[in-house]
């Protein structure tokens, strides 16, 4: 028999969880990030560029999701001024612009409270530890495990921001499992969503583990008939019990 020997864990409603409803706080981003690019010196009609923005994010929101591919906020943005006419702005101007926006965002992300009790007990135990994100801003996401106090747990956190691929896509997670000179069947992948945790972890070969407190959504109720977790954890507080055991067959 065989046991796990890394753990890869998702991000948002597995380790962190946001705090209030989101469609309240989209307006209140987008107006901070109207407003820093016009601080900044571009003339931009409100109404018209606010419109446009939010449903170029739509229509990436929805198509991020079946092709698997991540295109950034920052290119996002970039495509929407082009359409004003506004070019070859400095990078820096646009990701000052993006910093104020996330900061909204980032202000309702909140740790959960076993993730650093967890993550410190499984350290001590030996696991290596990643986190792997799908994400659309790199920075937002380094923020945020600032911000919770776990980057110390984590060998390598990769984002699809980086990668420019998302979970499910099993090449996410190449780079972790040649970090750890591992098998992808010696590694556990814990995470809420079905459609990118658990069927990424079945993709690479993985063991998969759902955690199922923040996990009643849309996506994942169209899938729970489909994909299969090897495990079902309520929180990651029940993790190291569940680690101690899993014994799988030896290859």
């Amino acid at each position: 028999m065989r046991d796990i020997k890394a753990i890869i864990f998702d991000l948002g409603d597995t380790l962190i969880y946001f705090d209030a409803a989101i469609q309240d706080v989209l307006g209140e981003a987008d107006e901070v990030l109207y407003r820093s690019l016009v601080a900044q010196g571009l003339n931009l009609e409100k109404a018209s560029f606010l419109g446009e923005y939010r449903s170029r994010m739509n229509a990436y929101f929805a198509e991020r999701d079946s092709e698997f591919i991540e295109h950034t906020t920052f290119y996002i943005l970039s495509e929407v001024l082009k359409a004003f006419e506004v070019n070859d702005l400095p990078e820096g101007l646009l990701r000052a612009a993006l910093r104020d926006m996330y900061t909204v965002f980032e202000n309702y992300w909140i740790p959960e409270a076993e993730s650093v009790p967890v993550l410190q007990e499984l350290q001590k135990r030996g696991y290596h530890l990643g986190l792997v994100s799908n994400a659309s801003d790199d920075d937002d996401v380094q923020t945020l495990v600032d911000k919770a106090g776990i980057r110390p747990y984590f060998d390598r956190i990769i984002t699809s921001a980086v990668a420019g691929i998302r979970k499910p896509n099993p090449r996410i997670f190449q780079t972790l499992f040649q970090a750890w000179e591992l098998r992808p069947d010696q590694v556990a992948m814990v995470g809420d969503t079905l459609g990118a945790d658990i069927l990424g972890a079945r993709n690479a070969g993985m063991y998969g583990i759902w955690v199922t407190r923040r996990a009643d959504n849309a996506g994942n109720r169209a899938h729970r008939e489909t994909i299969h977790p090897d495990a079902i954890v309520e929180n990651i507080s029940e993790l190291p019990g569940l680690l101690g055991l899993i014994t799988l067959p030896a290859q």
